[in-house]
């Protein structure tokens, strides 16, 4: 699996093997650093148990997911700027299977998107210098909060990319963050199932940030996604997928008056059988109320000939509502109006959220949702979650009436 990861560097492999040859330092031998590297290297365990409930109308039982991801995760110390990360993922169910994994087959339940399986989650090597850091191998790409391209968090099998990355501070106001990719390890893996497990192919991610002003940033971006075509998947799951987004963005503090204001297009690529270019937009604004963080955004995600602007790599669970109802953006886009309160009450960490959802380019009411959660920071290893999502229907031919509910436990060693 390691040597699959490495796979995308046939022509990059070279150059960073390279660096191995003028890291290591002139004054200190081989023998020491590598002791060091032994010394300095770290070992971590994250399990996270999780229960959830699925309640959708359309399906005679709800759906009823106990999981367990266990994690192990080590991280070597340096042998002069070089570094590296192996971890290892194992997503087990505790109990019957009442759900549909996408894997199983349980399609008589609503989905529950965490199939069981093992695999690397990561296996990574670092070059790091005071001004640049490239990562070779499978590894976590993070950009935008996750708007666009993240990990899937959420999911007990997180997203992950085999990819050659560099993060470049060009100068103490200016960054570049590069990536090529040439494969997504997705949530539905880590075998096939009604959904591939991985998407192959010639991705290629380019985010720019300079900050002008203290506690102002302007952001550039280009995120070229390229889906290869499987023999055993349509092309609405593969090739159609691919599209190129170009976009800009600002965040600033004005007054400790928090907001972010965002812009992008986006297109078909590739091989991919559809002909579209859609915007996006978002205006969102934080500010604090007594003890608690109020926030409020306006979002929106267009469509064009049938096809609305797509987010496949993103951190959908955390934008557009808990019940995951809009991981896909419908053929006539979508607006978002959304408003949150956040805070502390004695030793737990609450959050309300409440969405309006409408169509963008029709008069169609796709309904509203409330999100709610509860979180305890018990001690330094381990942390409980309850969280709630009811999502109500205006277009029931479109968007069936939805609850979920999960109960978790993460214990960090």
């Amino acid at each position: 699996m390691f040597l699959m990861a490495l796979r995308l560097n046939r022509l990059c492999l070279p150059v960073f093997l390279g660096l191995l040859a003028v890291t290591v330092r002139a004054d200190v031998s081989l023998s020491e650093q590598l002791t060091s590297a032994v010394s300095d290297s770290s070992i971590a365990l994250d399990l996270r148990y999780r229960y959830e409930m699925v309640d959708e109308d359309g399906f005679d039982d709800p759906a009823k997911a106990s999981l367990l991801r266990s994690r192990v995760t080590f991280e070597s110390g340096k042998v002069g700027r070089l570094s590296a990360l192996l971890q290892i993922d194992d997503v087990r169910s505790l109990g019957s299977e009442d759900y549909n994994s996408t894997e199983n087959g349980k399609v008589q339940y609503p989905t529950i998107a965490d199939p069981e399986g093992t695999e690397f989650n990561q296996a990574w090597l670092r070059y790091s210098a005071d001004d640049l850091k490239a990562t070779l191998g499978r590894q976590r790409i993070l950009l935008d909060r996750g708007r666009f391209i993240g990990a899937k968090p959420w999911r007990q099998n997180a997203q992950t990319y085999d990819a050659l990355r560099l993060q470049w501070d060009a100068s103490a106001d200016f960054s570049i963050d590069a990536s090529y990719v040439t494969q997504v390890s997705r949530v539905f893996g880590p075998a096939d199932g009604s959904n591939p497990a991985d998407w192959h192919g010639d991705s290629t991610f380019v985010r720019m940030s300079y900050d002008f002003a203290d506690g102002h940033e302007l952001v550039g971006f280009a995120y070229l996604l390229d889906v290869a075509a499987q023999s055993d998947f349509s092309a609405a799951k593969t090739v159609n997928n691919s599209s190129n987004t170009f976009g800009v963005a600002y965040s600033g503090v004005f007054s400790g008056l928090n907001i972010l204001a965002r812009l992008a297009t986006q297109e078909d690529s590739g091989a991919s059988e559809l002909d579209y270019r859609a915007p996006y937009y978002i205006i969102e604004m934080a500010a604090p109320l007594g003890d608690m963080a109020l926030k409020a955004a306006y979002e929106v995600l267009g469509a064009d000939n049938g096809v609305g602007f797509g987010t496949r790599l993103a951190n959908g669970h955390g934008h557009q509502g808990w019940a995951d109802k809009f991981l896909a953006t419908p053929g006539d886009g979508i607006k978002d109006a959304w408003v949150s309160l956040a805070g502390n009450l004695g030793p737990l960490a609450l959050t309300a959220r409440y969405h309006d959802f409408r169509a963008e380019s029709s008069s169609v009411n796709f309904g509203s949702e409330i999100d709610l959660q509860a979180q305890w920071q018990i001690n330094a290893w381990l942390t409980a979650t309850a969280k709630a999502a009811v999502f109500e229907t205006e277009a029931p031919d479109r968007y069936p009436d939805t609850k979920k509910a999960w109960l978790a436990l993460q214990i960090r060693l």
